[in-house]
């Protein structure tokens, strides 16, 4: 079973024999995984479950069979999801909004969501605001900011109430690069959360996680450091950087670790 970041007493999730899919067709089967505090990047081309895997993760989608447990909770029924709900931030690719709240409004209806504290809940909400820099902007109507901005506003609806899990899909999309490097610290200076980050760029992967899962058709090829998996790249593998060579060999099969 790949494991996380610690000994297992520090595990934020337990995933067993997960298996998950939609209509006809299983996305999953037979997941093992636990995850502890620290960064954890999901490589894989479109459809190989990444997001399936979140959002099984995140309890929007409860699962066909297996055991998934969300900080202490085992989420077996709409009672426990909602219980490990209020543990987890989530930002998946593509998210909702009311055109005319303010960012402040937005993210503090999120926060109300996941059941921050009333008396939390303001101070909360503007620590997340000015963490991902739209503390200028927070009477600003969701309508008005730009893509990059909306893409940070949910980075603070994900991260409001300091969540012990935090699960981002695709969250750097519409960033330019000095707001990358900004969410990289971001990421950097959460403590004592498990970060999930499913992402297509190599370069955030090799930045700021400790280990990494190379995944394709629903199946875990690689788990492991980053620096380990550029370490098995094969000199004639496609990429620009060790750590690409190694993900697309570890893609096509020429190696598969043990």
């Amino acid at each position: 079973m790949p494991s996380g970041f610690g000994d297992e007493v520090d595990a934020i999730v337990r995933v067993s024999g997960l298996v998950q899919g939609y209509g006809r067709a299983n996305v999953l089967a037979g997941v093992d995984l636990e995850i502890g505090p620290g960064v954890l990047g999901l490589l894989g081309p479109n459809g190989a479950g990444k997001t399936t895997l979140l959002r099984t993760l995140a309890t929007t989608t409860p699962p066909r069979s297996g055991t998934v447990e969300i900080c202490g909770t085992r989420v077996a029924s709409e009672r426990t999801a909602r219980k490990a709900r209020r543990g987890i931030g989530y930002l998946p690719q593509e998210f909702g909004y009311l055109p005319a709240f303010t960012v402040y409004d937005f993210v503090r209806y999120c926060s109300w969501l996941r059941g921050v504290p009333g008396r939390r809940a303001h101070e909360a909400t503007v620590n997340a605001i000015a963490a991902v820099g739209l503390a200028s902007r927070q009477k600003a109507k969701m309508k008005a900011l730009s893509g990059g901005m909306l893409r940070r506003a949910g980075i603070a609806s994900a991260i409001v109430g300091s969540p012990n899990l935090l699960l981002l899909d695709e969250p750097t999309v519409g960033l330019d690069p000095a707001q990358r490097l900004e969410f990289r610290g971001l990421l950097r200076s959460l403590e004592n959360t498990a970060i999930v980050l499913s992402t297509h760029l190599v370069e955030d992967v090799a930045a700021i996680c400790d280990n990494v899962i190379v995944m394709s058709e629903g199946r875990f090829l690689y788990y492991g450091p980053p620096r380990e998996l550029a370490g098995i790249a094969s000199a004639d593998a496609p990429g620009d950087s060790p750590l690409e060579k190694g993900y697309m060999t570890v893609l096509t099969g020429n190696e598969v670790p043990a």
